[in-house]
């Protein structure tokens, strides 16, 4: 009898420390679903599939941490279709949709007529189309050793990243950081070198915001004087992490996942402003669309100074075809694009540093996807 009651002990124990590994496991899943950092698998139950084979896809790097939760949630739910997203950048992206080599493009910056013009060759019998599908704050990530409470405004970021203003302990940094101990230490400012609708949005602030100082027109391609380059938001957050002095702009959900302190804007509110989340929330939903159509590009206000609104933000487009896509892709490009534009899509962003996007504009962002043929 002893025996026995000593062998089921043990066999109690073992499977205890079974289902203790199993659990273990299971929470590993959920946040790898997540996304990481423990914020909860991304809903799959409402994913309708339908598709089957590989959907190549290419584009912002801003939204590869967005995209990696959605192709994991899809792929757990759909799996006879394999989504394979390249973060190549917004302007490689533009440029392999228009090729017709993948079945829908992630650019930070709406379309330019010239590319809606080109997109007729590749939409038989439609165009190219704009539909918003990530919004967040570029947030000014910085490493400036003993200063982990950083203010900066339109003027003197344009300063800095036009290789005017040299040196951390300058004047002008000096005066909206009166209590921080900023060392005689020299600006290492890093910007994209890839063509990055990130870029064109975060000098679109400065040109809006410090016309006086930031003489150059936005754009994709970087035209600042100066600094130095590095390719897709992972480069530029990268160097930031590992270079004393240095600093760039990037999608707050790099900053999150490396740790790196992120400036205050002085936008003329009463209080500067943090890159967050619900304060990027704030500034989109003060965008317009101007859009035709089924087009739903919108315009975003780089200047405001509501109070809590961030104004570095970008959104996000996925661009397809309004007609004439690929019949071998339509199906699961559709069924995918719906999941992402879902309440289930969009309520997995908000712990990745991404901004939901607002309900009126996911709203017409569903049912332009509906309608995509």
């Amino acid at each position: 009898m002893k025996l026995q009651r000593k062998n089921r002990v043990r066999a109690l124990a073992v499977g205890a420390l079974a289902v203790s590994g199993a659990l273990a496991l299971t929470a590993c899943g959920s946040d790898d679903t997540s996304g990481g950092g423990g914020a909860g698998a991304a809903k799959t139950s409402n994913i309708k599939c339908d598709g089957k084979g590989k959907l190549l896809a290419s584009g912002s790097s801003a939204q590869k941490n967005a995209m990696d939760v959605w192709v994991q949630a899809y792929a757990g739910a759909c799996k006879g279709t394999e989504i394979n997203y390249q973060p190549t950048g917004s302007g490689a992206g533009v440029t392999t949709f228009l090729q017709g080599q993948t079945a829908f493009a992630g650019s930070d910056s709406a379309l330019k007529p010239e590319e809606v013009a080109k997109s007729k060759k590749v939409c038989k019998g439609g165009q190219a189309i704009d539909m918003p599908m990530v919004g967040g704050p570029i947030a000014v990530g910085y490493n400036v050793p003993g200063v982990d409470n950083l203010v900066l405004d339109a003027p003197t970021l344009a300063k800095i990243f036009d290789a005017k203003i040299t040196k951390w302990n300058d004047p002008a940094i000096k005066k909206l950081n009166p209590g921080a101990k900023l060392p005689d230490l020299k600006v290492q400012a890093f910007h994209r070198s890839d063509d990055s609708g990130t870029t064109d949005n975060f000098t679109k602030y400065l040109k809006g915001a410090a016309p006086g100082d930031w003489k150059h027109e936005p754009a994709k391609k970087w035209e600042g004087a100066g600094g130095q380059a590095a390719s897709g938001s992972a480069g530029v957050s990268s160097q930031v992490k590992q270079t004393s002095g240095a600093i760039s702009y990037f999608e707050l959900s790099y900053a999150t996942a490396g740790k790196i302190p992120t400036a205050k804007l002085n936008t003329g509110a009463k209080e500067p402003v943090d890159a967050t989340v619900d304060n990027a929330s704030k500034a989109i939903s003060e965008a317009s669309q101007v859009g035709k159509g089924d087009d739903l590009a919108l315009k975003l206000n780089y200047t405001s100074k509501a109070e809590g609104a961030y104004p570095i933000t970008l959104v996000t487009y996925e661009i397809a075809c309004d007609k004439g896509n690929k019949a071998e892709t339509l199906p699961a490009t559709k069924s995918f694009l719906t999941y992402a534009s879902s309440k289930d899509g969009q309520a997995a962003l908000k712990a990745l540093g991404y901004a939901p996007l607002p309900t009126e504009i996911a709203d017409k962002v569903r049912a332009t996807v509906a309608k995509l043929s």
